[in-house]
């Protein structure tokens, strides 16, 4: 089975520079996983969200590689029947001319 979630949005401390660290900033988290359905064990796609975002809002990242292991290990450990990850997190406000964003992919 595959769960996509796009542009799960919220506020969150996220980032290295001074005013970064002063106000929460708009945070944008794509996550896409592949996951083995057996004996009904199913991915609560509603619990994915609320965890990624208790977690990022909670932590207060500096970097967003860091914060990209983070939601992984997370997800990854609530959840052992993920096959496969791949999260995207964006920061659409922090350049007035682009959006800036990271990703990454694990295939367990």
């Amino acid at each position: 089975m595959k769960i996509d979630i796009e542009a799960l949005s919220f506020e969150a401390i996220i980032g290295i520079l001074e005013e970064e660290r002063l106000s929460p900033q708009k945070v944008e988290i794509d996550i896409s996983l592949l996951y083995r359905y057996a004996d009904g064990k199913f991915i609560d796609y509603a619990e994915v969200c609320r965890l990624t975002k208790e977690h990022i809002v909670q932590e207060s990242y500096g970097l967003l590689e860091d914060a990209l292991i983070g939601i992984e290990r997370l997800l990854k450990t609530k959840f052992p029947n993920i096959d496969r990850l791949r999260i995207s997190i964006r920061k659409p406000d922090i350049l007035s001319e682009c959006t800036v964003s990271l990703s990454q992919e694990w295939i367990y």
